[in-house]
């Protein structure tokens, strides 16, 4: 178990999870919030078929940035552009929440920096900082 746990943490790290994990929840809540049937929008035309189509390809740029994240920054342009597109087509973007989750979530896979060091918590930094001291003195 603990194995299967740290091979998921390195996975994890090496990709923009928490954004492509957004920008899919943000697509799948507009989809699911979607008012009228596939049939309806198959007979309205494009139009109607494109507020099935946005969300669906937020979903899909989540997923891919998850899977293949060398090409997170044209996922992320255009799964902003879909969230921003799914305000006129989809329920005002699945009522806000759907729209908001697409939109922080492509923010954070266009910021995403796979070279960066990570994070080092202030308390771990006091701590550090402390022993350096005691060692100067």
């Amino acid at each position: 178990m603990h194995d299967v746990r740290s091979a998921f943490r390195g996975w994890r790290a090496a990709r923009p999870f928490w954004g492509g994990l957004l920008l899919t929840l943000g697509g799948a809540e507009i989809l699911v919030t979607e008012k009228v049937s596939l049939k309806v929008a198959m007979h309205i035309g494009m139009q109607g078929l494109t507020g099935y189509l946005l969300p669906a390809l937020m979903v899909l740029c989540g997923l891919l940035t998850l899977f293949s994240p060398a090409q997170r920054l044209f996922y992320s342009i255009v799964g902003v552009l879909a969230a921003l597109a799914s305000w006129v087509t989809s329920n005002l973007g699945g009522f806000f929440i759907g729209l908001l989750l697409g939109l922080i979530g492509s923010s954070m896979i266009f910021g995403w920096l796979p070279e960066q060091e990570p994070r080092v918590s202030r308390r771990r930094r006091r701590k550090e900082a402390r022993a350096a001291e005691a060692v100067q003195l």
